[in-house]
């Protein structure tokens, strides 16, 4: 707590808010307090404070009776010395008087710490839409397998197959090599909104480049802020510009287009103007390929009532989290088509 915290609490005291200690207690929950975890520790701290306050207080009680006796019997020794000075006045008595002790500061010691436990409001700071390792896992089913490469697979069941038919072995059956041609190419919103998900989208192209099993050069990153218009950028600084029509000059009907971004859900908006820039974009990807997923960090119910909601319809749009990632891949992989995800 701050000085704020504490001028609130004597202003609503002053103004009548505190009638007795329940009421008390209440209102210090309300104001300082902001989850039921530390409403419930605060219940006890209040209590152990009130029993250092009373243990105090008869320490304090019991040091002044103390005192008030040690003077009492002071001040009759007093008396009876002067009385023995009148009797014997050829003798001197000198009487040690002690000084009075002063009232020294006692220590208040500090409520016992109790760990808060970990309730809704603690688990938005450590919010985790789709693990690393959940991103490696799904870019391996992105695969598209060409045989191109040189002879050298051995066919065993064509190997069979081939002696079958002529009645004896002459020499195995080999194939050739094949490889992952399936291309890649990322468009991802960056800065404004996307701020708080800039962790997720850099592990999501560090896993698509260097732990899938794409071939580097066939996975492209551009990026946009809020719309991918005429120019989208090489690097997450948005300073190296690039054509949109010359990124999408290289795509085939074989390329994945996978677009991140929150699509205005982030701050509830519905724009009609992004709604249409983004609408145009769209037309142009689908010129080039029907592999088009897109991946929105924000959970559905913050769709309602945004752009998010209205380009749903218009391209398959998932929530940025391990099944969401799973069934944009699926789509990425042709396995489901934009109809069949429209129909859904």
């Amino acid at each position: 707590m701050g000085l704020d915290e504490y001028q609130a609490a004597l202003k609503a005291v002053e103004a009548g808010y505190a009638q007795n200690e329940e009421a008390l207690i209440e209102m210090v929950q309300i104001l300082w307090c902001h989850s039921r975890s530390q409403q419930n520790q605060l219940v006890p701290i209040w209590q152990d404070l009130q029993r250092q306050v009373k243990k105090q207080q008869e320490t304090k009680d019991d040091f002044k009776d103390r005192l008030d006796h040690e003077s009492g019997d002071a001040e009759r020794s007093r008396e009876e010395n002067q009385e023995r000075e009148k009797k014997s006045e050829s003798v001197t008595t000198e009487v040690e008087v002690q000084p009075n002790q002063e009232v020294a500061t006692l220590p208040v010691q500090a409520p016992s710490f109790t760990p808060v436990e970990q309730d809704g409001l603690l688990s938005l700071q450590s919010y985790f839409p789709v693990s690393r390792r959940a991103m490696v896992y799904g870019w391996r089913f992105l695969q598209r397998s060409v045989a191109d490469g040189c002879r050298t697979v051995l066919d065993i069941p064509a190997t069979v197959q081939h002696v079958t038919e002529q009645g004896y072995y002459l020499a195995p059956v080999y194939q050739r090599q094949k490889r992952n041609a399936a291309r890649l190419l990322l468009l991802i919103d960056q800065n404004g909104s996307m701020m708080p998900f800039h962790r997720f989208t850099r592990d999501l192209v560090e896993t698509a480049r260097e732990e899938s099993l794409l071939e580097e050069e066939n996975v492209q990153v551009f990026y946009f802020h809020n719309v991918p218009a005429t120019y989208v950028y090489q690097d997450v600084y948005l300073t190296k510009p690039i054509a949109m029509k010359d990124v999408l000059g290289q795509c085939d009907a074989d390329t994945s287009v996978l677009i991140v971004g929150d699509a205005g859900a982030a701050r509830g908006y519905r724009r009609q103007e992004r709604i249409q820039e983004t609408t145009r974009f769209l037309l142009q990807v689908r010129k080039r390929s029907s592999l088009i997923a897109w991946l929105n960090p924000m959970s559905r119910k913050r769709w309602v009532g945004s752009s998010a909601e209205i380009l749903a319809y218009l391209v398959p749009m998932f929530q940025m989290d391990r099944f969401g990632f799973a069934e944009a891949i699926d789509v990425l992989r042709g396995l489901v088509t934009a109809s069949e995800e429209e129909r859904e």
